[in-house]
């Protein structure tokens, strides 16, 4: 049986602090998803962690705790074409600042997942690695993301289903890429990335 760990649930008890955090930034196919959210000083959940730790069901009651709890919550999208103009650490930290400008509620302290990020607004940020293992707020922002993608490339395998993205959700498994050898890549896929693992200039 699975203890799940009680995250922290601030840095710092004066700040109103967001946390944000971004899902599929390692995939070949579909958009990276990021998300912001504001929870409350007093909110606790047991199942909260990290959204690569948990399993699918716990995300999903996650994800409608989080939504109905919240302060403030947001998630943005950042497409293929716009990964493969700006890169995909770009294309995150925009997805994370588009979430961030879509939050109604104030804060002044942001707390992000990993060791990159630029100024927002100027406002105070701090970078934390594993982070969506550590705090509530990052870890709220990771389950959101996740879920949300999830989602759509749920929808984006109804309509190419020879992918299996309903399984791998757009990330580079050895099926994946078998897939990409024997269908070429589609619209969905970002070319700016090694699609195949290997020399890929056949497939453009």
């Amino acid at each position: 049986m699975y203890i799940y760990k009680m995250l922290l649930a601030f840095r710092d008890i004066d700040f109103i602090e967001v946390g944000c955090d971004e899902a599929g930034r390692g995939c070949l196919a579909g958009p990276v998803v990021a998300s912001a959210v504001i929870l409350p000083k007093n909110f606790k959940n047991e199942l909260l962690n990290d959204s690569k730790k948990i399993v699918e069901k716990d995300r999903l009651k996650l994800k409608k705790i989080i939504e109905e709890e919240a302060i403030d919550f947001a998630v943005s999208f950042i497409y293929e074409a716009q990964i493969d103009e700006i890169n995909i650490l770009n294309a995150s930290i925009q997805a994370m600042h588009d979430s961030l400008d879509k939050l109604s509620k104030k804060f002044n302290f942001i707390l992000v997942d990993g060791n990159r990020f630029k100024n927002y607004k100027k406002i105070k940020h701090e970078c934390v690695i594993k982070g969506d293992g550590k705090y509530m707020s990052i870890a709220a922002a990771s389950i959101l993301a996740k879920t949300y993608r999830d989602e759509y490339m749920m929808k984006l395998h109804e309509a190419h289903p020879e992918y299996n993205w309903n399984k791998s959700k757009g990330y580079p498994t050895l099926a994946h890429r078998e897939a990409i050898k024997k269908y070429g890549p589609t619209i969905y896929h970002r070319k700016s990335f090694n699609l195949l693992g290997t020399n890929q200039l056949e497939l453009f």
